[in-house]
């Protein structure tokens, strides 16, 4: 399948997605713009020996025209951002590392530093690509212990800028990606923490394309401040349904209000017993201490999907593991926030339930479940997966547990203490 972006403005220019060929006939996940901010998905069709920038623009103006409820905003030229640190960490991956460093120098924003963390590194593939083609412009760091959430903590440790950004090494960044992400800080004094778009880089394999018929990692094209003095209405079990509000290849913290809470538990996240929950709890830590939380889809990043069925089994049991190990994690840190935890259980058992159902083929509605959905529930998901991601929801507390235990015996001399000295 393909994937391209289109934007309705301007004449409808056509692009492929970050390493895409031209588009030619055939299937099409299409991003569509206008005035250059991502207001949709739909999967389209362009028929042999048509031509395929006025098929998709005539497919986009249908539903995009009909669904639109005002007239489109151009995007700003130039808004008031804040310095900031990005942070990749990574691990022997340096020819994907190299593309979403790529992305990162051609950023239009003003005032930004990259830090790339080298996490529990076995060769200097990723130390030498950093010294002899970006030294200019990325510091270079290495943090011994593996995990995600040490590896991030390192970077936050390293981090001068106002605001933190966080993105992973598989990722192509829109240019505008960090000033979207980061004007909120600048706008809202109150706002800790900031999430945006992640759509497919491309879907090449059955495996890919499922992952995106499942949700994928986009949050729709509707901007959304969370605020814990407002609990919204239609999020009865808020705050602890995190994974609603980003995901961690895209979400940015003011660091003074991460440093404050502690960072990332380092017990959580890929690489540890845990298999993820560093992002989720980072969300809810912030919320929890009183902050904002705004998801911005102008914020956009294209991310590169596992390819292979084992490696959509993995995580699978990794996404199960990571939601029971992070709300593990946000408990044994804040058991303050048991009472509220157990109001809302009953509820979130259902909506575990509603989350892992396994789902045919085809939706309610008769029509096979495509990627650009992320909305509903009415997309494929195979009783294998079903049955890992369930699985990885009873392992995920135990996960956790090792983790933690595991952990102790890092030094205390390391940039854990120093990063989660005040946060306990």
């Amino acid at each position: 399948m393909q994937v391209a972006e289109l934007e309705l403005d301007d004449g409808g220019a056509l692009r492929p997605g970050p390493g895409s060929p031209p588009v030619t006939h055939g299937e099409v996940f299409l991003l569509v713009r206008r005035g250059g901010r991502p207001v949709a998905t739909l999967l389209g069709r362009v028929p042999e020996g048509a031509d395929p920038r006025a098929a998709l623009t005539a497919l986009a103006r249908r539903h995009v025209d009909a669904g639109s409820e005002a007239a489109p905003t151009a995007v700003p030229t130039a808004v008031t951002v804040p310095f900031t640190s990005v942070v990749i960490a990574t691990r022997e991956r340096a020819d994907r590392l190299a593309h979403a460093l790529d992305s990162m120098l051609a950023q239009d924003h003003p005032d930004f530093e990259i830090v790339v963390v080298d996490n529990a590194p076995v060769t200097d593939a990723t130390r030498l690509l950093v010294e002899r083609k970006y030294a200019e412009r990325v510091r270079y760091v290495t943090e011994p212990v593996p995990g995600l959430a040490v590896a991030h903590n390192t970077g936050l440790a390293a981090a001068r800028g106002d605001v933190v950004a966080f993105t992973d090494d598989d990722v192509v960044a829109d240019p505008r990606w960090l000033t979207e992400l980061t004007a909120p800080f600048a706008a809202d004094p109150g706002l800790g923490c900031a999430t945006g778009l992640i759509l497919p880089a491309r879907l090449r394999t059955p495996a890919q394309v499922l992952l995106e018929s499942h949700g994928g990692f986009a949050k729709g094209f509707t901007p959304r401040t969370y605020d814990p003095a407002g609990p919204p209405a239609d999020e009865p079990l808020f705050p602890f349904t995190a994974g609603r509000f980003g995901s961690g290849a895209n979400m940015a913290f003011r660091a003074g209000v991460l440093r404050a809470v502690g960072g990332f538990d380092p017990a959580t996240g890929a690489g540890t017993l845990a298999r993820g929950g560093d992002d989720l709890y980072g969300f809810v830590r912030v919320l929890a201490q009183g902050h904002r939380l705004r998801y911005t889809p102008r914020a956009l990043v294209w991310h590169h999907h596992r390819e292979t069925w084992q490696d959509l089994e993995t995580q699978a049991y990794g996404y199960g593991a990571g939601l029971t190990a992070y709300l593990t994690a946000i408990l044994v840190n804040r058991p303050a926030l048991l009472p509220a935890f157990l109001a809302r259980l009953p509820r979130g058992l259902a909506h575990a339930r509603t989350l892992t159902a396994v789902r045919d083929a085809e939706g309610p509605d008769g029509a096979a479940g495509v990627p650009g959905g992320h909305d509903d529930r009415g997309h494929p998901w195979p009783r294998r997966l079903s049955r890992l991601q369930r699985k990885g929801m009873v392992y995920g507390p135990v996960g956790y547990l090792r983790a933690r235990r595991a952990m102790r015996t890092v030094s205390r001399g390391s940039v854990l203490s120093e990063v989660f000295g005040g946060g306990r």
